[in-house]
């Protein structure tokens, strides 16, 4: 147990914020004990895993447990499918290279995502058409109040877009410990829709491609326009994508002719980037925070030297903008602290 200990190496942003108490744990034991003295000290807790979906905008006044449970099981099911399990400590892109390299398909369109394996289901992330929903099969969670372990499945979870259960009602309640997803063996489903995807494997010179390509091709995308977090702090895309009615879409559409939307029933999921950019914020540095240059989504530390209250007022700033010109208010993706 560390006093007074700087966060700074923990967050993907690369700001400076001290918790009041951290601790690693490497099993659920040592999690179990960290637990006991939280609640003997009345500390709130606050659970790290790769820390790229946080912004710390202060120091911790309490107990920062950084999560390091390892380890990967894989059970067949049968000739087309298997269980895979992975610990919450696993790197997510070093977990989804391990399925790739024992051809098992499902996760390929996710590489490349910034964090770990047990933060994956709190937002349900996704890319290029695949969500975490889509491959889910359970979550093993330890209930901080019971301190016992329940299991999650793919329906308790309440997934939505980039939600679950566990950025709501369940939000502060339960730890997540590891995660079960059901994959191919073989006669994987490619998802290579995406324009983006698409273009990539032209450029590869791939016309028919394995889930490896598939990987390969996210990889070049993802590095061609999202700033390596060990390079620059930031913590990938900062804003939700913002879902409006139709009707207020066709609205826009009167206004803003080229406005991209794609339609879900009686919705239209629009580009939070293109909103951005358009009221001028790519590329634009205020003191030491900037939207970067080659993708306005993402919001980053260009100095090193920011704060998390200047990267927060940088994205209020930008709130503001989006919302007066478009009458549309962007949603942080990152979680603030």
């Amino acid at each position: 147990m560390h006093e007074n200990f700087s966060l700074k190496p923990y967050n993907t942003f690369g700001v400076g914020a001290n918790a009041a108490y951290f601790t690693k744990v490497n099993t659920v034991e040592e999690l179990k004990e960290a637990l006991h003295f939280s609640n003997s000290e009345a500390l709130p807790l606050l659970f790290l895993g790769g820390g790229s979906n946080i912004l710390l905008t202060k120091d911790f006044d309490g107990l920062a447990i950084q999560l390091n449970l390892k380890g990967i099981h894989e059970d067949l099911i049968n000739e087309e499918e298997a269980l895979v399990t992975a610990k919450a400590g696993e790197n997510w892109h070093e977990f989804v290279l391990f399925c790739l390299e024992k051809n098992l398909g499902g996760l390929e369109n996710l590489s490349l995502i910034p964090g770990n394996v047990g933060t994956s289901p709190i937002q349900n992330i996704g890319a290029y058409g695949t969500e975490i929903k889509d491959i889910f099969v359970n979550c093993t969670v330890l209930n901080l109040k019971s301190l016992q372990l329940e299991i999650f499945n793919l329906e308790q979870c309440k997934f939505g877009y980039r939600d679950s259960i566990f950025k709501q009602e369940g939000k502060g309640k339960y730890v997540i410990l590891e995660v079960t997803f059901k994959l191919t063996r073989r006669n994987h489903i490619i998802q290579n829709e995406y324009g983006a995807i698409t273009s990539e494997l032209e450029n590869m010179g791939i016309k028919n491609p394995t889930i490896q390509d598939v990987s390969k091709a996210v990889i070049n995308i993802r590095q061609s326009k999202l700033p390596d977090p060990k390079e620059i702090g930031n913590a990938g895309s900062f804003f939700k994508n913002p879902t409006i009615p139709l009707t207020q879409f066709e609205e826009l559409q009167q206004k803003f002719e080229n406005i991209p939307g794609y339609p879900n029933n009686d919705f239209v999921k629009i580009p939070a980037g293109w909103l951005i950019e358009q009221c001028g914020w790519k590329g634009k540095q205020i003191g030491n925070v900037a939207s970067h240059k080659l993708q306005a989504l993402v919001i980053i530390n260009a100095t090193g030297n920011a704060t998390g209250k200047e990267i927060f007022d940088f994205s209020t700033e930008i709130i503001n903008s989006v919302k007066e010109k478009f009458g549309i208010e962007l949603e942080r993706e990152v979680n603030i602290i």
